[in-house]
């Protein structure tokens, strides 16, 4: 009697365990960084914090959760960890990814692995967050693009101004005296006719709108890490356009290219950054026909940087094409960082003979350094 009392009481819990606990299990998950606004940037680590809960009459001895992160890219990486419940079925499990690249990411079913208080069986379920995030490219912070406008064609209408960019020697007029003016910008005439303080106002220079170009060509680069680089320096230069209101445009020459118009709002420069998370090398087309398909978008008088790391013909071409639209043609050559190119004083040299600025940078570091020193 006594062993078929057992044999009964360990059937029914083997069955009230094999219907609830694992295969019911109910969980929530955040995504977090230490960057303000949780804003994630490619080379951080992200931090996950999963909430389980096991519902069910039965304890749970522990509970093995397998993660699956994949990005947009196809690859993946797995994660595993155990959480022991506590006496009401819930749990913790928090982990950290490794630095992770531009890109968008998204979890996939969670694996979850428990056994009896006993051992005995192995109960295995599945459950789903739809948790997903995105990764922007790496941004340095640009002090200062020497930029020489007194060479730049300044197109009226295509021209920004803006009270933060430096005066120039032209006086514009006069205002009242602000505490902290210099002695010499006080206008001692209109002082004087005035009864009251007086001081120049002068006209702030101006700088052309401008169009980053980024080369998105499938076989010019010489790796992964190149093309990341580029796509760092036009993500960097949109932010310094941003800082400085002068209205920057994006135009992405991939197998879909894409064109963001000049401009200094927050929201369309959030915009061409959520972009530049998608973007591919993968264009096989020349890159002048990827322009004359969008040559009506580009305004006269802007200054056009182009992002690329080749240095051949067909740049020169797309560079006078830029002159003959009315534009001012610039190039930033983002080299790879495996070696050096021996031509690369030359082909600036080659440039500069034609009044046609450039740069020549192999890492994000050196960014700031080439545009603040000009080339």
């Amino acid at each position: 009697m006594m062993l078929f009392s057992m044999v009964s009481l360990m059937t029914v819990y083997l069955i009230g365990s094999s219907f609830g606990g694992v295969r019911r299990v109910r969980a929530s998950r955040s995504v977090t960084s230490g960057e303000p606004g949780n804003t994630l940037h490619a080379g951080d680590k992200i931090h996950i914090t999963m909430e389980v809960t096991i519902p069910g009459l039965l304890p749970m001895p522990y509970l093995i959760v397998r993660e699956v992160l994949e990005r947009h890219n196809g690859d993946k990486w797995s994660f595993e960890d155990s959480v022991i419940p506590n006496l009401r079925g819930s749990g913790q499990l928090v982990f950290q990814t490794p630095p992770l690249e531009r890109g968008r990411y998204a979890f996939s079913k969670t694996e979850c692995i428990s056994e009896d208080i006993f051992g005995l069986i192995e109960h295995r379920g599945e459950f789903e967050v739809d948790t997903h995030f995105r990764v922007l490219p790496r941004m340095v912070f640009i002090p200062n693009w020497q930029r020489n406008t007194r060479s730049l064609r300044l197109g009226g209408t295509q021209t920004t101004l803006s009270a933060a960019r430096r005066e120039s020697t032209q006086i514009n007029g006069v205002r009242d005296y602000v505490y902290g003016d210099r002695i010499s910008r006080i206008h001692w005439n209109a002082t004087a006719k005035t009864g009251a303080w007086k001081s120049k106002e002068f006209e702030h220079e101006s700088f052309p709108k401008t169009v980053i170009v980024l080369d998105c060509t499938a076989k010019g680069y010489q790796n992964a890490q190149q093309f990341e680089f580029a796509v760092s320096a036009a993500a960097s230069l949109v932010e310094y356009g941003a800082r400085e209101n002068t209205g920057t445009g994006l135009f992405t020459a991939g197998k879909e290219s894409r064109v963001f118009a000049p401009s200094d709002t927050p929201g369309e420069r959030m915009r061409m950054i959520q972009h530049l998370v998608d973007v591919d090398a993968d264009r096989t087309e020349s890159l002048l026909s990827s322009l004359q398909k969008a040559q009506r978008q580009f305004p006269t008088g802007a200054l056009f940087l182009l992002v690329s790391p080749l240095a051949d013909s067909s740049i020169l071409e797309v560079l006078r094409w830029a002159e003959t639209r009315g534009m001012n043609p610039c190039l930033l050559r983002t080299l790879s960082s495996a070696g050096t190119e021996n031509a690369k004083d030359d082909y600036s040299l080659h440039l500069k003979s034609r009044g046609i600025m450039s740069y020549t940078a192999s890492s994000l570091d050196e960014l700031p350094v080439v545009l603040g020193g000009g080339a």
